[in-house]
């Protein structure tokens, strides 16, 4: 027997973290996995994934990698900074409720600030990454 798929119980788990803390999203206008063309900045994409095995003698796990973009157009990184900071205390070392999956730990892994290249290049883009492992019930 093999161990279904992390990916989306994972994104949903997180999904849920983000948009029930009012903290963050009184700093958004939302936590999305496609983005609709109206959508105001400041907004969170929940963005790639990757999926490894995490097995072990007698039970089959998961580690997730998932990344998370922070997206704003205030001027210079710190609103940006600030959301990444609120997504970090929220996600990084804290327990997941996955359905189907016993949670064993979700870490942060890195984040970069970017400024969009683009024309007039006033879009701040931090993406995020985190490891979450998790394990067959």
């Amino acid at each position: 027997m093999t161990a279904p798929t992390a990916l989306g119980p994972v994104q949903a788990a997180v999904y849920a973290r983000l948009t029930g803390d009012a903290t963050l999203m009184a700093l958004l206008s939302g936590v999305y996995d496609f983005v609709p063309e109206s959508v105001a900045f400041d907004y969170v994409v929940i963005g790639e994934a990757t999926e490894i095995p995490d097995n072990r003698h007698g039970g089959f796990g998961r580690e997730t990698t998932l990344t998370l973009h922070v997206w704003s157009k205030y001027r210079g990184h710190a609103r940006g900074q600030r959301i990444a900071a609120r997504i970090t205390a929220l996600l990084d070392h804290q327990p997941l409720t996955i359905a189907d999956l016993h949670h064993v730990s979700t870490r942060f892994e890195f984040s970069q600030t970017l400024t969009d290249p683009e024309p007039p290049g006033d879009i701040r883009h931090i993406p995020m990454r985190f490891r979450i492992t998790t394990e067959q019930e």
